[in-house]
C-alpha cells in the first residue's frame, strides 16, 4: 500500500509521536510545529479579525497557545479561554502557555463575545467520551452565533478512530497533523470537518514501516500499477469474458451492469438469461452477448467452460431458490465472484451456508440494509467492515457516501470521492460491473474493488448534476484516459 494515503487511527499516531521523540525531536518542538501550522492555514484563508482559541488541559490545548501567539505575533487580536487551570497543564502545553503575554480567561460561553473566528483547541482525536459541561456549552455558542470554527486535529468531541460525533459541531476547518485519521472520512465525522489540512509537523515518513498502517484513503496511487490497460498484441479473450447472471422481470439491473463491466475493460461480456427473457435482454443490448437458458442446468454448463473469467450475479436476480442455487454453483468454480442485492438478500436465513461455499476470491457489495442481513450490524462502520470480511473470507464493499472496502485480512480502505448524485437507483448495480469488469482482466480481487469504487465515484463527478446510473458507464472512458496518463 502507498502509505502517503494512510489513516492512522488513535494509537497508531500516538506510536508515530512516540518515535518521533525517540528520534530526538522533543514534544515541545512537535507542539511548536503544529501550532504554527495552524496559524498559517488561518492567515492563508481569513483576513485579520478577533480571534477566541479554545484551549483544553491537554496537547490539544498546548497547540492552541502555540496558534494563539503565532496569530498574535502577526498582529491579529487574540484571546485565549482555557478549560482548567494553567497550572494543570502537561508540561509541554504549560511551555507553551507560559510564553503566552495575554490574559486566559475560563472557558465558557461569554467568552465568545466579540470573536469573529474561533479555534477549538479543547480535545483531539484520542477523547472517548461526549463533550459536556463548558466544552460542549461554548461549542453550541458558537455554532448557534454562526461563528467559524478552525478545528487542531478534529472537531472536539468527534472520535478520530471511528468518526462518530458526541457533542461536536461542523468546523469549516481542521487542521490536522502527518496524516488523516478514519474519522476525517467516516460519517458523520467528514461531515462536521469542513476542508482538512493535513501538516508536516516534522514526524519523519520512516516511522509508517513501524506501525504498519492497516486502512488507507482511496486513491489511484494505491492501485494504479495494477491497473488493467490494453496491450498491443491482445485480443477480447485476453482482455478477459465476463459473465452476469441476469434476472427477469427486472431486466435493468443487470444490462446496466453488464455495460459498466465492458466499459471496465472485459473482452467479452455475456449476460445468462432464461429463454423467456432473452427477446428483453437482446432488443436492449449490442456489444453484450445474451445466453439463453432453457432448463436450470444450462447455467452450470455454462460455469464449466473456463474461457469465463469472473461471475456477477445479483443485480435484479430476485430472490430465492434459483439463486441461491446459482450462487453456489459460481462459487465453487473457486473463479471470482461479485455478489451484490439479492444475491446477498437470498442468504439472510442462513449466512454460514454462504460465507462455507466462499473458497475462492468474492467481492460482496451490500449497502448497508443488505449487510445487517447478513452481519452484525454493531459497532461502527470500520470495525463490523472488518469483521464481516473476516468472517465470511470475501471482500466487503460496505456502500455509501463513505464507502468502506475491506478484505479479509484486516486490510481496509475508505473511500472519500463520491459525490451525493450517487444516490440514484441503478447506482449499485453499475459499481457491482466495475468490479466484475476489473476481475475478469485478472485484476487482484482488494485492489479492483478499491479502483472500482473510486473509478465509480470519479464517474459520478464528471457527469455533475442530473445523474441517472445509466449515465456512469459512458464517463468511464474520460475517467480511464486520465488514469494511463498519469501512470
Amino acid at each position: 500500500m502507498n502509505f502517503q494515503t494512510a489513516l492512522l487511527d488513535v494509537r497508531r499516531m500516538g506510536e508515530a509521536d512516540r518515535l518521533t521523540v525517540v528520534s530526538g525531536t522533543t514534544v515541545i518542538e512537535l507542539m511548536e510545529n503544529a501550532g504554527r501550522a495552524v496559524a498559517q492555514a488561518i492567515e492563508k484563508r481569513w483576513s485579520v479579525r478577533p480571534v477566541i482559541v479554545l484551549c483544553g488541559p491537554g496537547n490539544n490545548g498546548g497547540d492552541g497557545f502555540v496558534t494563539a501567539r503565532h496569530l498574535s505575533e502577526l498582529g491579529w487580536p487574540v484571546d485565549i479561554a482555557l478549560l482548567g487551570s494553567q497550572d494543570k497543564l502537561a508540561d509541554a502545553a504549560r511551555h507553551h502557555a507560559e510564553l503566552w503575554r495575554g490574559a486566559v480567561e475560563p472557558l465558557t460561553p461569554a467568552a465568545l463575545e466579540g470573536a469573529e473566528l474561533v479555534v477549538d483547541a479543547i480535545f483531539g482525536a484520542g477523547l472517548s467520551r461526549a463533550l459536556e459541561g463548558p466544552s460542549l456549552e461554548t461549542l453550541a455558542a458558537a455554532e448557534q452565533q454562526k461563528l467559524p470554527i478552525v478545528a487542531i486535529d478534529v472537531p472536539s468531541g468527534l472520535m478520530g478512530d471511528t468518526g462518530e460525533a458526541l457533542g461536536a459541531v461542523a468546523s469549516v476547518l481542521t487542521v490536522t497533523f502527518f496524516r488523516k485519521k478514519p474519522g476525517h472520512l467516516l460519517l458523520p465525522g467528514r461531515l462536521l470537518c469542513g476542508e482538512v489540512v493535513v501538516a508536516d509537523i516534522g514526524i519523519p515518513a520512516s516511522v509508517l514501516e513501524h506501525i504498519a498502517p492497516d486502512t488507507f484513503e482511496n486513491d489511484p496511487s494505491i492501485w494504479i500499477e495494477n491497473l488493467p490497460r490494453p496491450q498491443n498484441g491482445g485480443n477480447k479473450y485476453s482482455r478477459g469474458h465476463a459473465l452476469i447472471s441476469g434476472g427477469y422481470p427486472m431486466t435493468g439491473a443487470a444490462r446496466m451492469a453488464a455495460r459498466a463491466a465492458a466499459r471496465a475493460g472485459a473482452g467479452l461480456t455475456t449476460i445468462a438469461v432464461s429463454s423467456l427473457a432473452l427477446p428483453v435482454y437482446a432488443a436492449a443490448l449490442t456489444s453484450i452477448m445474451v445466453q439463453p437458458l432453457a432448463v436450470p442446468e444450462d447455467f452450470e454448463c455454462l460455469l464449466d467452460d473456463a474461457h469465463y473469467k469472473a461471475f456477477l450475479i445479483g443485480p435484479g436476480a430476485g430472490t430465492g431458490e434459483e439463486t441461491r442455487s446459482r450462487v453456489l454453483a459460481m462459487l465453487e468454480t473457486g473463479r471470482p465472484t461479485v455478489l451484490d442485492a439479492d444475491a446477498i438478500t437470498t442468504f439472510a436465513d442462513d449466512p454460514p451456508t454462504l460465507f462455507q461455499a466462499i473458497i475462492g476470491p468474492c467481492v460482496l457489495t451490500p449497502h448497508d440494509g443488505e449487510f445487517h442481513r447478513l452481519f452484525d450490524p454493531s459497532g461502527d462502520k470500520l470495525t463490523r467492515t472488518r469483521i464481516a470480511a473476516h468472517r465470511s473470507g470475501a471482500i466487503i464493499i460496505l456502500k455509501g457516501s463513505d464507502t468502506v472496502i475491506t478484505a479479509p485480512d484486516g486490510q481496509s480502505v475508505i473511500n472519500s470521492n463520491a459525490p451525493p448524485t450517487l444516490a440514484t437507483a441503478g447506482a449499485g448495480d453499475v459499481l457491482s460491473g466495475i468490479v466484475l469488469g476489473l476481475l475478469a482482466q485478472g485484476m487482484e480481487p482488494f485492489l479492483a474493488a478499491s479502483a472500482a469504487v473510486w473509478l465509480h465515484g470519479a464517474a459520478a463527478t464528471e457527469f455533475g448534476p442530473g445523474l441517472i446510473a445509466e449515465d456512469l458507464p459512458d464517463m468511464l472512458p474520460i475517467i480511464f484516459r486520465r488514469l494511463y496518463e498519469q501512470k
